[in-house]
Parts: structure tokens; C-alpha cells; sequence
């Protein structure tokens, strides 16, 4: 069963003077779905799920906050360029 928590926050009206709550609490959500991605506690699909959205939207999402597609280390991409190609 998911943990349900409650978080209070206080936004200054200048900030979201023009968003309903619904909008308020989506943007909160994403982004904290996003930051556990980045952090790669989540994966894309799991992101995806948690948001709502697929995974080409989820594409566009991480390059607004600029996390990579591909996140792969220096020796990941080394082995992924000395695999063949599947053949079609």
C-alpha cells in the first residue's frame, strides 16, 4: 500500500498567484518524481507511471530539467560501443 504524507508548504502569491491548487500539487509531484530520478532512486518507467505520463512525455520532462536520457558512465559506454548490433 502506498504511504500517503502530507507536506506543508508555504509559496509566496507572486509565485503561483495564477495556478489552482490541482496545478500547485502536480508541479510538486513532478518535481519530486524528477529529483528521485535524477538521483537514480526511480527508474524512467517507474517516473513515468508515478506522473502519468508516457514515456515520450517523459523525454520532453527531463530535458526541462536537464537529466540525461542516457545516463551512462564513462566505462557503461565503453562496454555499450563494443556490443554488436543485433542484426535486423
Amino acid at each position: 500500500m502506498p504511504r500517503q504524507l502530507q507536506v506543508h508548504i508555504e509559496l509566496p502569491d507572486t509565485a503561483v498567484k495564477h495556478l489552482r491548487d490541482e496545478e500547485i500539487e502536480a508541479k510538486v509531484r513532478e518535481a519530486f518524481f524528477m529529483e528521485l530520478l535524477r538521483e537514480h532512486q526511480i527508474s524512467q518507467g517507474k517516473a513515468a507511471e508515478l506522473i502519468g505520463i508516457n514515456r515520450h512525455e517523459l523525454f520532453d520532462l527531463m530535458g526541462k530539467y536537464r537529466i540525461p536520457v542516457i545516463d551512462l558512465t564513462l566505462e557503461e559506454l565503453e562496454a555499450e560501443l563494443q556490443r554488436p548490433f543485433p542484426n535486423s
